[in-house]
């Protein structure tokens, strides 16, 4: 795949979680495709999924489930 950033052909997708907001307004939403490049180090969003994250937190109402999930703060490591 290629590379926005540097040209190269190293770029591959990779599935990463994402939250927005905090609080009982945080929403985690998880396999969002993420560009990843090995050679520039370089990962970032293409405007499409850009678009689709926002889609998605537009209409979470509708398509959230509720899960339980722990917390921790890295200062505790």
């Amino acid at each position: 795949m290629h590379c926005e950033s540097c040209g190269s052909e190293s770029a591959r997708i990779l599935r990463v979680n994402r939250t927005s907001g905090s609080g009982d307004d945080l929403l985690v939403i998880e396999n969002v495709p993420v560009v990843s490049c090995s050679a520039c180090g370089e990962s970032y969003l293409t405007a499409a999924t850009l678009h689709g994250l926002e889609n998605l937190k537009s209409h979470a109402g509708d398509l959230a489930r509720s899960r339980p999930v722990g917390v921790v703060s890295f200062d505790t490591a």
